[in-house]
């Protein structure tokens, strides 16, 4: 963390266009030195947020904050804030060195200053030695680390992520996600990353903001937001899952949870709110494990494969059950079942993800 960074706070801020709540009432607090994900289905208010704290958007109510000072009323060019778009946004008539340069050139800085930071600079991004090249002249991954260090030069209070690895080849998104992971966590600079890719969002992140028409869902960490849900969204959104409707029964910590044919017993948290009664369950693919024997009958369920796809390393099963048709994948180096093949599934308890059934966003 550098002895600049500063966190960023929303307080009750709204976003009106016309009748409709784009944003309403957020507070939201963004840590020193962090990279925090906004993350959504579209339309959910991810991207009107972002640009409420760059300043391209005046809130309707609320105020924001950068460190002490209340920048609710600045404008874009007054807030100290660096932007990463995905359309890359480079002059295809300047060479890298003019596109990273440019700022400082409005800026008026000395011309010394400005070769320098724009060597610095690009030497964070791998790209020292491309000086000279043209945007054309540069891979679609090459050009995105240019955006970056066009951002990164000016060395802002805030930088800004819109969706940046958008326009990038799937084969290129995992180094550059890993890039900018870095060169966040080297320069240190408060960061906001939008994405509506959950994969990307576990992966960069330090925390992750899980929007929902206009609101925060759930804020926290990724292991947070994966292994603990608060909602049936969010354990649908984030990573892969199987939803289904369960009965909790017992008392204490020690409880049991029945549905389709078995009744499964499991370890609960006495300071959570698990009344008995309806519960919806979250089954992580990983959790599952399918068997050709049955040892262990009351603890199993009887399922058939109507559904296998081979995927390289893994292979995928939908399994239809009395709770319900799960998704599960195993590695392809072990047994392999066939499509109307009877199994039985196995559950790992202590991973069972257990949400209220009066939970109102199911």
């Amino acid at each position: 963390m550098t002895d600049s960074s500063i966190k960023i706070v929303l307080k009750n801020v709204s976003k009106h266009f016309g009748k409709v709540r784009a944003l309403d009432g957020i507070d939201i607090e963004f840590a020193q030195g962090t990279l925090t994900t906004l993350l959504g289905p579209s339309g959910c208010g991810k991207t009107t947020l972002l640009r409420l704290v760059s300043g391209l958007e005046p809130v309707t109510t609320g105020e924001i904050w950068f460190g002490d000072e209340n920048v609710t009323g600045l404008s874009a060019t007054r807030r100290d804030v660096g932007m990463v778009f995905q359309s890359y946004a480079l002059f295809p008539h300047m060479t890298v060195a003019q596109n990273v340069g440019y700022g400082l050139r409005v800026l008026k800085t000395a011309p010394e200053e400005i070769e320098s930071r724009i060597r610095e600079v690009l030497q964070m991004v791998a790209m020292d030695g491309y000086q000279s090249r043209y945007p054309d002249e540069l891979s679609g991954g090459q050009q995105q680390r240019v955006a970056v260090a066009r951002a990164m030069v000016l060395r802002p209070k805030v930088l800004l992520f819109d969706e940046p690895l958008s326009n990038i080849d799937s084969k290129l998104r995992r180094s550059m996600r890993e890039d900018i992971r870095r060169l966040q966590q080297l320069s240190g600079i408060t960061s906001i990353y939008v994405t509506h890719d959950q994969a990307e969002a576990m992966a960069v992140s330090d925390e992750i903001i899980l929007m929902r028409n206009g609101t925060i869902e759930q804020q926290g960490p990724p292991q947070s937001l994966y292994h603990y849900p608060a909602t049936v969204f969010v354990a649908d959104f984030i990573g892969e899952s199987n939803i289904i409707t369960a009965e909790l029964i017992g008392s204490g910590g020690k409880r049991q949870i029945v549905f389709g044919d078995i009744k499964i017993s499991v370890s609960v948290d006495e300071q959570m709110p698990y009344a008995n009664g309806p519960v919806k369950l979250s089954l992580r693919p990983e959790i599952i494990e399918l068997l050709n024997s049955n040892p262990n009958a009351d603890q199993r369920l009887k399922g058939v494969i109507v559904q296998r796809a081979y995927m390289g390393p893994v292979i995928e099963y939908s399994v239809e059950t009395k709770a319900g048709t799960l998704f599960t994948r195993v590695p392809a180096h072990s047994h392999q079942f066939q499509v109307n093949e009877k199994v039985y599934v196995h559950i790992h308890p202590d991973e069972i993800i257990i949400i209220p059934e009066n939970d109102d966003n199911n």
